[in-house]
Parts: C-alpha cells; structure tokens; sequence
C-alpha cells in the first residue's frame, strides 16, 4: 500500500516539512505535485520526479530530484520552486491570524502528462497546513496618533527585544515577516507609511518623525525590552531604516535587505531639514526579453561620489546586517551595500556585517517562498531578478542570520557582579 507523510503536517512557514513515501515498487519512478491558492484566487504550483529506491520508497531528505521544476537533493523544494499560473504574481499573505496556506502535495505515476494532472487520480494524497503565526502570539491593530500598523507580540510577559519591519514600495500593510519574527521571540510592529487607511496614497515626502513616532510607541509598550530597538527592512524600506539609523537614537540594529544608500524619489524631512532626493536617468532605464522593467542601471554608477547625496552612514551608532542579492535586477544593491560599509571603515567602524548572495534577486522573504523574479509594482512590471535554487538558499540562511543579529544587540549581556 502507497502511503504518503509529511511531517509536520501543520507548521510554520519557515519550518521544513519531512515529505515521504512508502510502499511503491523499487526503481518506480512518480511525480511529486504541490499546489497553493492564494488569498485572492491565485494558483501555484510546482513538480518534481523521484526514482524509488530498492524497497520502494522516496524519502526527500535524501532522494535526488530528476527532473520537474528542480534537480538534485532539495527536500523543501516543492515549496520553494512553486510558479504562478498568472504570470508577475507575488504570494504575500494578508490575513495571518486566522489561517494557514493550504498546500496539497500529490503522487502520480510518471506516464501521466502534465495536462492531466488536474483530473488524474493520485496514487496517494494529503494537505500540509503553513502557518505564518505561531500558537499564542497576539496581533493589535495601531492606530495612535499618526502611526498606523499591527502590533504582533510573543506570548509571554515579556519583555521581549522589539523591532519595526518595513517593506517597500508595495505599500499597505504588509505583516507576514513581522508575524514570523514575532513567532521567534521578538516584539514587532508592521508598520505601514503610504497606501494604508488615512495614509497618503503615494509617498512624494518622508516626514521621519513618523518612523521616530513608532519607535517612541514601541519603547514605550510594556512588553517591550529597550533601551534600544531594531530595524528589519527591505528595498524602499532600507531606505528609511538607513535614515532611522543615522539620525534616531532609539535604533540599535539595522537589517538592510537589497536597499539604496540614498533617498530615492521620495524628499525627506527630519526636524524641518528636508532632504532632496537623488535624481535618476531615465535613459538607463531598461527592459528584459519579457519587457519587465530593470533599474538596475537607473541611478547611474553608484560609485560615483561627486553627484551624489549618500545618507551620512557613519554618523548612526547602531549595527547594520548588510543583506544583497547578486542577481537583484531591480538595484544594484551590492555595489550600494560595498560603498555604505567603505564610508563606515573610512570612519574606523566596525559595526556591520555583509551577508552577499550569488543567484540571489531582490525579494529575499522568509525561507521556502517561492522565488517572484518579476509582478506588478505600482503599475510596473518590475523584474526583480534571481536563480530558483540560490535564491532559497539564499532565503534559508539570511532568515538564520537575521534573528542572531537582532538578539546579539538587542538583548542586553548581563555580566556578574563579583
């Protein structure tokens, strides 16, 4: 009898899933296919073929994939390999209290073709449950004063190290890597700056007193454990979490994934400084074969510092954890990361660290999403760049690092008195 486990069965999203089969015949070769539809209706789907060992099973810790959507050994692969059947869609959960991804994973012999996988019979079936919420972590929607986000806590009394996460120009509120982050022990608030409530639909100016506002809320939350704060924060949002960096105290540490070091299109005002932003080239815009825009080359050559207004980096007292993507089609974000940290070493700073990633694009989420090299971006076809494999390498190891980064400066070391 053909049996079909996963274990676990029901886990978080950045927890992997042990997928097993007994009971085939040795040498069988059978087509593994994971399937998920989004909160709006949208479809992905992967595939991959396995060779059955001499007592018939396929254990995909061990088992080499030979052929679908990945080969060799990559036992969250049907995960991370998954594809849109609607083509420039990202997976970006909205509701992630309430409910999990639903993820069948089905086994058919490999003489059925692709076409009939939808209405074949499988040889065995089940449905892992991926959650982006750990038992007992609470969620507060924020609304106070200016600020307006979700609060998702640990359970717990607390206190426990706290951070703001910012995604980029998406907009909205975006809370699935804050209700993971809060699933590991930290205190987090997504926090949403345009395109959400009564926020302004578009950016046109920063007012970083919002992002002081939120940090100033944070510390002052019971539950939370200062004196310090930090900083998780992606493309647009590096941006601003390099700004909050340099200019508020209440930031210890900073995690910059694929960010600028510069204002980019956007003013910025702190204290009635504003603060221009770099201007850009459109004749070095480009497109792909696919027509998806690049601007990677937009802003021109990053190195050159006569024209350019750089964010004063060594001016912030806090720690930076530099996270690039080599194949990031959308910013040159390598070259960036190199140039901020050179301003840091020129001032004798030692308080970075850059974690760089060939095969890597600019979306670098929570391990096992599925690579996006391309979606919808304010009405843009944005190619974000990236290779299937080392992109979820890539995802696996920066998620590892980010939460030893966060606790190494934001959980005090006790020291014993003698």
């Amino acid at each position: 009898m053909i049996q079909l486990t996963a274990t676990p069965i029901s886990a978080l999203v950045d927890e992997p899933v042990h997928i097993q089969v007994t009971g085939l015949y040795p040498s069988q070769m059978v087509v593994f296919v994971a399937s998920l539809q989004d909160e709006q209706g949208n479809m992905f789907h992967s595939q991959a073929c396995y060779k059955a060992n001499e007592v018939g099973e396929v254990d995909l810790e061990y088992a080499s994939a030979l052929g679908g959507d990945y080969v060799g050994v990559h036992p969250m692969g049907l995960f991370w390999s998954m594809k849109p059947k609607k083509l420039l869609t990202r997976l970006m959960k909205k509701d992630v209290m309430n409910c999990p991804f639903q993820v069948p994973l089905k086994l058919y012999d490999l003489d059925i073709s692709v076409i009939k996988f939808t209405t074949a019979t499988p040889k065995a079936s089940l449905t892992v449950e991926r959650w982006y919420v750990a038992p007992g972590v609470t969620r507060t929607q924020v609304r106070e004063g200016r600020i307006r986000g979700a609060l998702l806590l640990p359970p717990g009394d607390g206190p426990f190290p706290a951070v703001i996460d910012l995604f980029g120009g998406t907009g909205g509120l975006i809370e699935y890597r804050s209700s993971l982050v809060a699933s590991r022990g930290f205190a987090s608030l997504a926090l949403a700056y345009f395109g959400s409530e009564d926020l302004p639909s578009n950016i046109g100016k920063l007012d970083l007193g919002y992002f002081e506002e939120a940090a100033n809320f944070l510390l002052r939350h019971s539950k939370v454990l200062g004196p310090g704060i930090g900083v998780v924060s992606i493309c647009k949002g590096a941006e601003i979490g390099l700004s909050m960096a340099i200019h508020l105290k209440q930031i210890t540490a900073t995690v910059l994934i694929n960010g600028p070091k510069f204002l980019f299109q956007d003013s910025q005002e702190y204290r009635g400084h504003i603060s221009q932003p770099l201007p850009y080239a459109l004749h070095l815009l480009s497109k792909n074969a696919l027509g998806l825009i690049e601007f990677h080359h937009f802003l021109g050559d990053p190195r050159d510092e006569a024209s350019r207004p750089f964010l004063p980096i060594e001016k912030a007292q806090g720690h930076f954890l530099f996270i690039v993507g080599e194949e990031d089609k959308s910013l040159n974000s390598k070259v960036f990361a190199e140039h901020a940290i050179g301003q840091l070493k020129k001032k004798g700073k030692k308080n970075w660290t850059l974690l760089s990633y060939p095969g890597a694009g600019h979306l670098i989420e929570p391990p096992y999403a599925p690579l996006c090299c391309g979606s919808w971006n304010t009405n843009i076809p944005v190619h974000w760049g990236g290779e299937v494999i080392r992109h979820a390498a890539a995802q696996g190891h920066s998620w590892k690092e980010i939460q030893k980064f966060l606790r190494k400066h934001l959980i005090p070391v006790l020291t014993s008195q003698l």
